[in-house]
């Protein structure tokens, strides 16, 4: 037992110490159980901000690493933005395919949509299949599949036959339940506070 001073500040100092050894020893412990390393599945869904900017935040750590990675994006990829710009300084490591054509309330066109989406996953599925890619950011697909402009089986299954070790990272709003059930990560993004809906209008730099 550790012998206590009269000195009250010196006494929670060594109980905080002796409380993250503790937590220390239960922490290493549970790291070293784990020893599996694969390719990942990783979801972001949900209705608060911030789905796409995580998997970029992703995509930025991978190229820390001097690892190549795919970007397709889904129906927003007529936009102009921010991290598109940052991202050709890096044009030896990121492919970028901007290959929507917006929201699907604003072409209004079921059958556009479907083309639309069916050429962007023509070139995700490239992607997968490339053991030199070791990231492959599918931006708002979720959308596509909400939509049901592309079969979820399908895409599921070009998925599971990716390169090995290949890690994909899908966004989007309402994740289909087939997708959160074959993903090993989902993170669901909830909505507290918003500035939109007190009149604040898209900004440079913060939603583009």
């Amino acid at each position: 037992m550790t012998e206590r001073s009269s000195n009250p500040q010196q006494n929670e100092q060594t109980r905080h110490r002796e409380k993250m050894q503790k937590r220390k020893a239960v922490q290493d412990q549970e790291v070293a159980s784990k020893s599996i390393e694969k390719g990942l599945l990783m979801v972001n869904t949900g209705p608060g901000k911030g789905k796409s900017t995580a998997a970029f935040g992703l995509l930025l750590r991978t190229l820390g690493y001097g690892r190549r990675v795919v970007v397709v994006q889904f129906i927003k990829g007529a936009w102009d933005t921010g991290e598109r710009h940052a991202l050709e300084r890096f044009e030896d490591l990121v492919e970028w395919h901007a290959l929507g054509e917006g929201f699907t309330w604003e072409t209004q066109d079921r059958t556009r949509d479907i083309a639309a989406c069916e050429r962007a996953w023509a070139v995700a599925k490239a992607a997968l299949a490339r053991p030199d890619v070791a990231l492959v950011v599918l931006d708002e697909l979720n959308i596509a599949l909400r939509y049901d402009y592309l079969p979820v089986t399908q895409v599921l299954a070009d998925i599971a036959a990716r390169a090995a070790g290949q890690h994909v990272v899908i966004t989007g709003r309402n994740a289909k339940p087939e997708l959160i059930e074959a993903a090993d990560l989902v993170t669901e993004m909830a909505l507290v506070k918003h500035h939109f809906k007190n009149g604040v209008k898209a900004q440079q730099g913060v939603e583009f």
